[in-house]
């Protein structure tokens, strides 16, 4: 990661956003999938980040959009000891070996049903209500 977060104690959502490059209403939607992500509310309710939920946001961002998780994906890894994701094991397969996978013939009943409530969460949470 080339950028450096700037030093403050709290970052409004929008400062957020710049930094990490991911839009608010998604920032407001992962915080409702995992848990870990709890930014502090002043008294005008605006959320207050902190510097580790910048790098844990920055993180989710590398395990959803460039190795290729899922959300459930992402929380198990998140799950796991810091020891584990520093480096990636040669066993572990890369975002485009995973999606070659279900090419193979090799469905998981299980990561399908994953799957496809992930995708309906986040349907539902992108729906404009009139």
């Amino acid at each position: 990661m080339d950028f450096q977060i700037p030093d403050k104690l709290y970052y409004k959502i929008g400062e957020v956003a710049k930094f990490t490059g991911i839009k608010t209403h998604v920032l407001r939607y992962w915080e409702t999938e995992f848990k870990s992500i709890r930014p502090n509310k002043s008294r005008s309710n605006q959320r207050l980040y902190r510097k580790r939920d910048i790098e844990l946001i920055l993180r989710l961002k590398d395990l959803l959009y460039n190795q290729g998780f899922t959300i459930t994906g992402a929380r198990k890894k998140l799950r796991e000891k810091p020891a584990k994701s520093v480096g990636k094991s040669v066993a572990e397969p890369s975002a485009t070996d995973q999606l070659a996978l279900p090419l193979a013939g090799s469905y998981d009943p299980k990561m399908l049903k994953e799957i496809r409530q992930d995708i309906l969460r986040l349907k539902k949470s992108l729906e404009v209500k009139l």
